[in-house]
């Protein structure tokens, strides 16, 4: 083997990581949707878990990023350690689809459909589809199958070139005399381990393993135990990426990694007693790349079929391992490692936005219920969550405005731009809050009393506020584009009801009823009133522009008024409803 060998041989290995990575990376943009999907029927079940880790990781092609995720995931609340520990032994199996794709590489023969199932003879193809989609096509859609092809075509490519380069290692001695040391089942593990954890992809190793079977010189007693200490390298990943993290994360990182080497243990054990015992000739057979695809598969399976019945062994030994010490304080934050899967990453965002909105409506609530039951308690709760709310503005817009540097679908730059518009709108309505209780303390301390008359158009007017803050978080949560639909009417109803009201305030003021100092307490609250159901209307406009990817508010409500048959009726009901 010359030095030109071995620089091809490097510069496949290159082509066969690069192809990697942008497949994995093409993969998880078009299946966005399907990864959010996946994520949501998440629940406390250890088979619906498996399913969830082994289907994402089938389609990102990376069990080192859906544990990243895991461990994020569990950092940030979405997930709980139990939970997490299906979804990282489904991760185990779902990485193996890549083996069994590169064991297409191994195909051979003169039968024409054999030569067509080998990647040489269709990658060519699928890279010239891939340079037309993501050079020609406006539509990211196309433009992503455009890279998952690129990707898929440089990896075998990649593949192809080191399996040629490495072929005359065969006649090395050294080389050989190299994988029979490999024999040695701790060696083989120990080998298998460092390689991965060098390069962070059990996946690739396993390629590469692949590749140089190509030589003829590895035997399945040298492959298996490497690939046996590959499910240990590969945890490495998820260890850097717990540094930082609260408890249960660094115990999901834990758990990991004792899941592989638990399952290793046993399982190279009972290798290493069969070897000795029964020497099965299989083992002395030059392994294939599709044999190799089969031992992975194997090992892996075999493994989740010892651990997942245990799984509440492995959670208990976390605990061990990582003890609870001293409270954790919550914080409001999204974990920087899902960036690295950007439709998780605006998932959470959205889930935390959420979570903003709930507290947002919440303090805007209990300020409506200290004007007939004031509540030093109730008023501190209302400035708490004022505070709050302003942190996860901060958190949430900055999170979003670093993922928006990232490559993203159509679909997730409109939602990111959504969230971002909603965000400031609930912030908006937590400060509308906190100046309402404000003006309800200044009755108090001035000891101003108001009319019987007054009081019951204030009940009128909250009671309308009451409503369009229930129907903007209801329809913000759930997403839902005909609940948000009822919120510009009542909002209408609302901007008439304020007009209204001051009104009436100075016909009473004329008559004597009133007091000039509690006419202008009286117009700060109808104007916080007021503009905390504009900013209901702002909210509910976006989600419904956000159905036609549109996000142009005064457009849509130029049009809401004058087209709309609902609209119209809707704003008749809720007239009659708070009328005063």
């Amino acid at each position: 083997m010359t030095v030109f060998d071995v620089l091809t041989m490097i510069g496949g290995l290159c082509l066969f990581l690069f192809g990697m990575s942008v497949m994995g990376d093409g993969l998880e943009r078009r299946a966005g949707n399907g990864l959010k999907a996946l994520l949501g029927k998440l629940t406390g079940s250890k088979i619906k878990g498996f399913l969830t880790g082994l289907g994402v990781t089938a389609v990102i092609q990376s069990s080192s990023a859906t544990t990243v995720m895991v461990v994020g995931f569990v950092n940030s609340g979405i997930m709980t350690l139990r939970q997490s520990i299906g979804v990282i032994m489904g991760a185990n199996i779902g990485t193996t689809v890549t083996a069994w794709v590169l064991s297409l590489g191994g195909i051979s023969g003169d039968n024409i459909v054999l030569k067509l199932l080998k990647p040489t003879s269709f990658t060519p193809v699928l890279a010239l589809i891939g340079t037309v989609f993501l050079m020609f096509s406006k539509s990211t859609k196309k433009k992503d199958v455009g890279m998952i092809l690129l990707g898929f075509a440089t990896l075998m490519f990649g593949m192809d070139t080191m399996s040629g380069a490495v072929s005359g290692l065969a006649d090395v001695p050294a080389f050989t005399n190299m994988f029979i040391m490999f024999k040695n089942p701790i060696l083989g593990v120990v080998v298998g381990a460092v390689l991965t954890a060098i390069i962070q992809s059990s996946s690739a190793s396993v390629g590469i393993l692949q590749a140089l079977s190509a030589t003829g010189a590895i035997s399945y007693a040298a492959a298996i135990p490497i690939i046996m200490g590959q499910n240990i390298g590969t945890c490495v990943t998820a260890l850097l990426s717990s540094f930082g993290t609260n408890k249960n994360a660094k115990r999901a990182a834990v758990v990991h990694l004792s899941f592989n080497v638990i399952g290793t243990v046993v399982w190279i054990a009972l290798f290493s007693i069969l070897s000795a015992i029964a020497k099965p000739a299989i083992l002395d057979v030059s392994a294939s790349y599709f044999g190799i695809a089969v031992a992975h598969s194997l090992f892996n399976v075999l493994c989740t079929a010892l651990l997942l019945p245990m799984s509440s062994v492995l959670e208990k030994l976390a605990y061990k391992i990582v003890p609870s010490g001293k409270e954790e304080e919550k914080k409001i934050t999204i974990d920087e490692r899902l960036l690295a899967t950007p439709t998780i990453a605006l998932a959470e965002s959205h889930n935390l936005a959420r979570t903003m909105a709930k507290e947002a409506v919440r303090g805007f609530k209990i300020a409506l219920e200290c004007m007939d039951n004031y509540d030093v308690e109730k008023a501190q709760e209302v400035r708490r969550l004022e505070d709050d709310t302003d942190r996860y503005e901060d958190v949430i817009g900055t999170y979003l405005t670093k993922l928006s540097r990232y490559q993203l679908s159509d679909e997730d730059s409109v939602d990111i731009s959504m969230i971002l518009k909603a965000i400031g709108d609930f912030e908006r309505i937590s400060d509308h809050s906190v100046n309402v209780l404000e003006s309800i303390e200044e009755i108090r301390e001035k000891k101003i009393n108001l009319t019987e008359g007054a009081k019951a158009e204030l009940n009128t007017i909250c009671a309308a506020l009451g409503e369009i803050l229930d129907i903007t978080l209801n329809s913000f949560e759930n997403n839902d584009y005909t609940e948000a639909l009822n919120v510009e009417p009542l909002e209408q109803v609302i901007d008439r009801l304020k007009e209204k009201l001051r009104n009436n305030h100075i016909d009473r003021l004329k008559n004597g009823e009133c007091t000039v100092e509690a006419g202008f307490i009286w117009s700060d609250l109808l104007t916080n009133l007021e503009r905390t159901s504009d900013h209901c209307s702002n909210i509910a406009v976006c989600l419904i522009d956000e159905q036609g990817r549109n996000l142009n508010v005064h457009e849509s409500i130029r049009e809401m008024k004058a087209d709309s048959t609902y609209y119209k009726e809707k704003f008749e009901l809720y007239k009659e409803k708070y009328s005063v």
